[in-house]
Formats: C-alpha cells, structure tokens, sequence
C-alpha cells in the first residue's frame, strides 16, 4: 500500500511539474512576445507611398492610426461620419507627413449602398497595401439586453459586422491581385469575456474574432495578413476615460504597440490570426486564460456582470443628476 501511495504522489507531482513548465513556457513566451521579438515591418506589405485606409478615423485610435501610418510615409484614406472632422485631420497629415490624404464621409450605422459605391470607386483608383477596421460602436451605457433599444442594438451590429464586412470586401480582392496587403481588425475583450449588460457590443466583438480567424486561413496563400487586434481600455470618447494609466493607455500609446507587434500574439496566445499587443492588456488576456476558470467560466462571467451592473447604476445617478442641473 506505501509503495502504491508513494507511486500516486510521485504521478500527480509529475502532472504538476509538466502543468507548472507549460504555464511557464506560455508565460515566457508572452514575455518575449510583447517585449523581445520585433513585429513585422509595414514595408512589408507596401512600399512608401502605397495607401492605407482607416475607418472611424476622425477620433482616438482611429485618427492615431492615421496619423502613425502617414508618419511611416502611407497615403491615407480617411473614412468617418463627419466630413469637417476629417478635412481637419487630412490638412494636418500632409502639412505635417507631406503625404496625399482622401477623405470619405460615411455613415456606417445607416449601411447606404450608395456610399459603399463611392468607397469602390476610390479603393479601385489606389495601391491599397493596409486596411485598419476601427469603426466600431458600443452602448451608451450598460443595459440589460432585453431593456435594449432596438436601433442601438440595430446600429451595434450594422456598424460593427456588416461595416467591416462591407469594407473589407470591397478592399481584399486588390490585396489578393497584388498578392500582398495587411487587414487589421479593432477587437475587444468584450468578445473575450462574455460581458453581461453589453450583450449585444460583446456579441459582435466575437463575431470579428471568428471571421477574423477564418479570414486569415483564406487569404493567407495569397500573402495577405490578416489580425485581430485584442484590446482592454484606451482613453476614448467610447470607453468614456480621460485620464491614462499604466493599464489605460492613450491611443497614441496603444497604437504604436499595435503597428510594431504585427504578426506577434502578445497576450492572446493560441489563437489564430489574434493579437493583444499593449503590454498590460497583453497580459491581462494571458492572466484571464492561464491563471482563471476561462473566460466562458460562469463565475468569471458573473463577475463581469457585477461590475457592469455597477457602472449602470453609476451612470444612471450621474444622469439623474445632471437632468437636476438642467432644471
């Protein structure tokens, strides 16, 4: 009996030695993935002076991305809702990078076939070598799905899915011509962690990350990279924080990581096409696969409701505050 005791203790501590040198690998590699190896270079996938197209550009990680990409000498196309917003950004990106800069007013949430002509008509004309899908909307603020409104819920998935989808079409096929490009998704851990109260924003946000998977599968033989850009908070209008930290950082901040760690994973090891390239978001996602139930765990999900619960009734005594203001 000792001896069949003795063989047990020794199995189960071989079990947790191979469990502890995997969690160990997988960290180490998250290490050298978010601070060691370099990214691919954009030269890559275009030469200076091929053109990259951004939507929701007119705002934080949006125009960031712009304003970086015509920093590395890219032609941009600018494409957002309000045409004043990106007549300012286009002047200030070739005063300052010396680059060309088209601008496109769109607006996503109405889903215009007439303006996803002019989209084809301009991406047709250009040596498009990047695309950057950052338009995206959320939730005014926490709600429980079944108090939703029906055009917020409408406009979450119109602007999210059928936009990015919409573009992206419109721009692969010269990618695939020219047997190069680079498609960069704007993610959130949303689609990570199934987030109660933003059901349909969380939802979405999943949805890009399996056709971004399945993308990158197709168009990979014809050198075109496809990545999903995992992200936490960023100080944004959407996010509704001003202030920075170490864990919140500024679009500018985020994005230069994003633009330098393509082709790396970050945080977001293990899945395809898949990167979280800001250093604590990176390992936050590590955090949540390796060192939790999962991100599909009830408990893990409960705790996420807890706090989004919390910030809509934050929300909801700051209203009621300023309608008093208002009185």
């Amino acid at each position: 009996m000792a001896d069949k005791a003795m063989h047990a203790t020794q199995f189960f501590a071989l079990i947790g030695l191979c469990w502890l040198s995997i969690k160990l690998l997988s960290f180490w590699r998250l290490v050298a993935s978010l601070f060691i190896l370099p990214g691919i270079s954009l030269s890559t996938f275009g030469k200076k002076g091929s053109w990259a197209v951004v939507t929701g550009a007119s705002d934080g990680i949006g125009k960031e991305y712009a304003l970086q990409l015509a920093h590395k000498g890219f032609n941009i196309l600018l494409v957002s809702r309000t045409q004043s917003k990106l007549d300012t950004l286009a002047a200030e990106m070739q005063r300052m990078c010396n680059v060309e800069c088209k601008t496109l007013a769109m607006d996503f949430a109405a889903n215009r076939d007439a303006d996803f002509a002019k989209l084809k008509q301009l991406v047709q004309e250009l040596d498009v070598a990047i695309l950057v899908n950052n338009v995206g909307l959320s939730h005014s603020i926490p709600v429980p799905f079944a108090e939703t409104p029906e055009q917020e819920m409408k406009d979450i998935i119109t602007v999210n899915c059928t936009g990015t989808l919409r573009v992206t079409q419109l721009v692969a096929p010269g990618m695939v011509r020219r047997k190069k490009g680079l498609i960069l998704t704007m993610a959130s851990f949303g689609g990570i962690l199934p987030t109660p109260l933003l059901a349909t924003y969380s939802g979405s946000k999943a949805f890009l990350q399996q056709w971004s998977s399945a993308l990158s599968s197709e168009l990979a033989p014809h050198g075109v990279r496809v990545q999903l850009v995992q992200s936490y908070l960023v100080t944004s209008a959407m996010s509704k924080i001003r202030r920075s930290s170490a864990m919140v950082p500024t679009p500018k901040q985020f994005v230069r990581a994003a633009l330098g760690r393509i082709g790396r994973s970050g945080g977001a090891q293990g899945v395809a096409a898949t990167s979280t390239p800001y250093w604590a978001h990176g390992v936050i996602h590590w955090a949540i696969v390796n060192l939790t139930p999962g991100p599909m765990n009830k408990y893990v999900i409960d705790v996420n409701r807890s706090m989004h619960e919390d910030i809509r009734k934050r929300a909801l005594r700051k209203a009621e505050r300023d309608a008093k203001k208002s009185l």
